[in-house]
């Protein structure tokens, strides 16, 4: 089966906001489903390019997006001044979605930030996605921050917004890969810092749709790595656990780090996501 890849920069915005970058990747012939896909934090679309490929061999289409301020959007790097924006962005790749789709059926995929982002976008505006899918989504954070430095970042959210402080992201934390751990810390457009501003904004996020869980009905796949250094599994499962969806799917990755969709046995969990969008499709 052939694959059409397709890379532009999205200016003209339904929602006013920065320019985007938007990764597509269609099969030929007619899809059976189509795949939105929001990357994580300091992340990327054109990371998950093997993965849109393997779903591309489904005959799933997939749209990604780099959400402002990543990758080769435009806007300050590890920055919002509202959780909002991510969502503002989130609501364009849906419109990007229903587009390519043509009333088939739609799909959302999150990791990480991606995945707090996907989770807040499918309870807000549920309407446009057959399912939810997560990837270690970014409940809680498994990196220690002492509450002293909490709450002088609370402070300084407000006082020094933009303030920006290194997020210790590295790529041992991501994958048993050594290749892959190399190409993301060798890779120009994963950057290391994040702001205290966009750090606050995503901790009240948080809190907010995991208060908000009950209201997710639609049919949810969730998949974590047990060994994640970065997110912490169990608030991710007690997402999963208040969610009301009545179809819901948990899988623990057993020993993966952060990034699971890039561990050696990637290609098991896409086939296996794959197949859970094609019998909801």
């Amino acid at each position: 089966m052939g694959i059409v890849h397709d890379e532009q920069a999205l200016t003209l915005r339904a929602v006013p906001g920065p320019s985007l970058y938007v990764v597509r990747t269609i099969p030929e012939g007619s899809p059976k489903a189509t795949v939105g896909l929001l990357h994580g934090y300091a992340d990327h679309a054109a990371r998950y390019l093997h993965v849109m490929d393997a779903w591309a061999e489904a005959s799933i289409a997939s749209i990604a997006i780099d959400m402002r301020g990543h990758g080769r959007a435009a806007g300050r790097r590890g920055h919002c001044s509202r959780f909002q924006e991510y969502l503002d962005d989130a609501a364009e790749l849906a419109r990007l979605v229903r587009e390519q789709s043509g009333g088939g059926a739609c799909f959302l995929f999150g990791h990480s930030l991606g995945g707090l982002v996907a989770s807040a976008s499918a309870i807000e505006s549920p309407g446009t996605w057959r399912g939810l899918l997560l990837s270690s989504p970014y409940f809680g954070l498994g990196i220690h921050v002492s509450r002293l430095k909490r709450a002088a970042g609370r402070v300084a959210s407000v006082m020094a917004p933009q303030l920006s402080l290194p997020s210790g992201l590295r790529g041992s934390d991501m994958t048993h890969d050594r290749a892959r751990a190399a190409a993301y810390d060798a890779d120009p457009l994963v950057f290391k810092n994040a702001t205290v501003r966009f750090f606050r904004e995503t901790e009240l996020a948080q809190d907010r749709y995991l208060a908000r869980a009950g209201d997710l009905r639609i049919p949810l796949y969730e998949s974590f790595g047990t060994d994640d250094p970065v997110n912490k599994r169990s608030v991710g499962r007690t997402f999963f656990d208040r969610a009301a969806s009545l179809d819901k799917t948990w899988r623990d990755r057993k020993g993966a780090y952060h990034e699971p969709l890039n561990e050696p046995d990637w290609r098991e969990l896409a086939h296996e996501m794959g197949a859970w969008i094609l019998a909801r499709a």
